[in-house]
């Protein structure tokens, strides 16, 4: 140390980073503290990569068991159905029901027309897959005939069953908007109230002394009116000369409406 010291002037304040002792001071600091990395829990690791392995596991085990199951549902639907479907139909209608994935979908059915099991057909440029008709039983033209039959009658019975559905609906929108029996009983106490106040209005008219009747105040006002029409003077002085009394002369006071 001395000997570089010594030796090699760099100028620099003793002691600071930059001067040798300084620089072999940090050095040797460096070396003595070594770097610490955080390492991750082991617990959570491993708790981490448990529940991934079981979910791995799971899901295999899942698509090994629909993959396994797959022959037999394919082979049973198109069996069922009887008709031509291309292998993305196939998957569209049992994807749901039996969680298919579509790549097992296309291999199964593949296989089973390399097995035989079912009948392959270009249709363009895309696979059709159906059932070996040759397993069904040959249908006779009266079979044919009877089929035919039981389908128009069915169709009849189909459509009196749709009449029948048009009017119970019918019926039951008309019922939803009538009124309930507690909303009628209601109804009907209101009515007899507004009845029972025309009858005591009724009563009042009929019981007053100083009134006439809407008949013979129509004929009065038209007989007055006629005889104005060539009555020099105003209607209040004539009906002053001849004497009639109006209602408001009498001070009669009409029952309220």
């Amino acid at each position: 140390m001395r000997k570089f010291r010594s030796e090699m002037n760099f100028g620099v304040r003793q002691g600071s980073p930059c001067s040798p002792e300084g620089f072999l001071f940090s050095q040797s600091l460096l070396e003595a503290r070594p770097h610490r990395r955080k390492e991750p829990s082991p617990r959570a690791t491993t708790t981490s990569g448990f529940l991934s392995w079981v979910a791995g596991k799971a899901m295999s085990k899942g698509r090994a068991e629909a993959a396994a199951g797959a022959a037999g549902i394919l082979l049973r639907y198109l069996r069922e159905q009887n008709r031509p479907y291309s292998a993305q139909d196939v998957f569209g209608n049992l994807q749901r029901e039996h969680g298919l994935g579509k790549a097992v979908v296309v291999k199964t059915l593949e296989q089973l027309a390399q097995q035989g099991k079912i009948k392959e057909k270009m249709y363009g440029k895309q696979k059709i897959y159906f059932a070996d008709q040759d397993q069904f039983d040959m249908v006779s033209d009266a079979d044919l005939q009877g089929l035919d039959a039981k389908i128009v009658a069915l169709t009849a019975k189909v459509q009196s069953l749709q009449q029948s559905c048009r009017y119970m609906e019918a019926e039951l929108k008309e019922l939803s908007s009538a009124l309930t029996t507690p909303e009628m009983r209601k109804e009907i106490e209101e009515l007899k109230k507004e009845c029972a106040g025309y009858r005591e209005r009724l009563k009042n008219i009929k019981a007053a002394t100083n009134h006439v009747t809407p008949e013979e105040k129509e004929q009065a006002t038209e007989l007055s009116d006629a005889i104005l029409e060539g009555y020099p003077k105003s209607k209040k002085q004539f009906f002053e000369e001849v004497g009639i009394e109006t209602d408001e002369d009498c001070n009669v006071t009409l029952p309220d409406p």
